[in-house]
């Protein structure tokens, strides 16, 4: 497709062969799942002084660094990611450990698992079967059920919300259950406005045109920082094409002076998201820098987040992103879908 096609339902869906658009679009349906998957697991409040680290790569990692944001302030102890095969030096018994496996076959979070019970931490398992679930069954670690059958990448409202209830249960945050109910409503409103049955002029549609062709830069700062990385993962596995995320106000200390040099490389853009609640030197340095490098890359854009609490405008965020990546993939004509360069690394890695 170029990117003066239309991206109607009846457009995207001849290239979206795996259909990712409706598990992006079911985003609200899966944090209101994701509420009742925790509850089914029976959990009970523990008290973690040491914190909670949630262990998991890729998909499966992105749910815990947004719980993490939407928690912000309101988080009363450490909560740490372990996107690696080890845990964090100071993990003690006294931490809560959630691991974080979609497919539960994934080696780096299974590594984690077996760490954390080396550890005697208390442990807690996401996911929908493989060997993560048989061993946590097996040494009786608490498993919270996900939904089978779409790419890990579409689980992001399960992860989110799964980080959220474990962070309460252990103490590192408070409760955000009615936050949860109207963040899902809002995002469903707003899948309304942005999603393939929406106008040629929506916002999700006229970012992708405007990305298309370009290698995107997408900056984030305090809550949206998470976002940023979510939004280039995703052009990554989606729309299979470069991307790279940064964070203010670190990039104005380094990536600002790579832009001189940007045209001799390609074409750049950029994406700056932005929040009302960002510092106001933040939100100050987000338009200085625009201006600063508007003339040296292909386009430019800021995005401010949707939504009364931060929890609504995160998943503001998160869902506009999902949906450009996927028009995105529509605009180069390929299926949202398979990642086979993933699959090709873990068949070396395995022998194979």
């Amino acid at each position: 497709m170029s990117s003066g096609r239309t991206l109607s339902r009846d457009a995207v869906a001849e290239v979206d062969v795996s259909g990712q658009f409706d598990e992006v679009l079911s985003l609200p349906d899966h944090m209101r799942d994701a509420l009742w998957r925790v509850e089914s697991a029976n959990l009970k409040p523990h008290d973690s002084p040491g914190g909670l680290v949630i262990a998991g790569v890729g998909g499966s990692s992105a749910g815990g660094a947004l719980a993490r944001a939407a928690l912000g302030d309101a988080a009363s102890r450490p909560i740490a990611l372990a996107r690696d095969y080890a845990l964090p030096g100071w993990t003690t018994p006294d931490t809560t450990v959630l691991c974080a496996s979609y497919s539960g076959n994934t080696e780096e979070t299974l590594a984690a698992y077996d760490a954390a019970q080396a550890l005697g931490a208390r442990t807690i398992v996401q996911t929908t079967g493989g060997k993560l679930a048989e061993a946590a069954r097996a040494d009786g670690v608490p498993v919270i059920p996900l939904p089978g059958g779409f790419e890990s990448r579409a689980a992001v409202g399960y992860g989110l919300v799964v980080a959220l209830e474990v962070a309460s249960l252990c103490g590192a945050g408070e409760s955000m259950r009615a936050e949860v109910d109207v963040a899902a409503e809002h995002a469903a409103s707003l899948a309304a406005s942005w999603g393939p049955e929406s106008s040629e002029g929506s916002l999700a549609k006229t970012l992708a045109r405007g990305l298309h062709g370009t290698i995107p830069q997408i900056a984030g700062a305090a809550l949206t920082a998470p976002v940023a990385y979510r939004w280039k993962t995703q052009i990554n596995e989606n729309a299979k094409a470069p991307a790279f995320a940064a964070e203010l106000p670190e990039l104005d200390h380094n990536e600002l002076v790579g832009w001189d040099g940007a045209r001799d490389f390609g074409a750049f853009s950029a994406v700056f998201l932005d929040d009302s609640d960002l510092h106001p030197r933040v939100r100050q340095r987000v338009e200085l820098t625009r201006g600063l490098i508007a003339s040296r890359g292909a386009a430019t854009f800021r995005i401010e987040s949707i939504g009364q609490t931060r929890l609504q405008r995160l998943v503001s965020l998160v869902l506009l992103g999902d949906l450009v990546s996927l028009y995105l993939a529509a605009l180069r004509g390929v299926d949202p879908g398979p990642v086979t360069a993933v699959d090709s690394l873990r068949s070396a890695l395995n022998g194979g």
